[in-house]
């Protein structure tokens, strides 16, 4: 699974692009986007995302938050979870910032979601 933003160039190495932002991108057509899948409901929630205002400051508990709501979220995660069983995943974001935006949060999140099933399974 990888993280990059929405704008930069589609390449074959992607797999299959999941866009996880709750808006469309500014000033991207559908077309140039390249997305495979739009997820806007595994996204921050309105209230969240306008709370964070991308605001480094903030990142520490916009992450908590966000987790907290994908905790919550198991239908769009499941449906994250059966994409990244099929191959390869890259998660889009139109953020600037490419160390604080929800698909970082995201990406962190499955990760230790699927090492610790992973663990659990091995355990048994």
């Amino acid at each position: 699974m990888k993280i990059k933003r929405v704008y930069e160039k589609a390449e074959k190495e992607d797999g299959t692009r999941i866009l996880v932002d709750r808006l469309w991108p500014r000033g991207l057509t559908k077309e140039n986007a390249s997305v495979d899948l739009w997820l806007k409901d595994i996204a921050p929630s309105t209230e969240l995302r306008k709370w964070f205002g991308h605001e480094p400051a903030k990142w520490n508990e916009f992450r908590e938050r966000y987790i907290h709501e994908l905790k919550n979220n198991e239908k769009q995660t499941s449906i994250l979870k059966e994409q990244l069983e099929t191959g390869s995943v890259t998660l889009l974001f139109a953020s600037k910032d490419e160390e604080h935006n929800e698909a970082v949060v995201l990406k962190e999140f499955l990760s230790h979601r699927s090492s610790l099933t992973g663990y659990i399974e091995r355990l048994g």
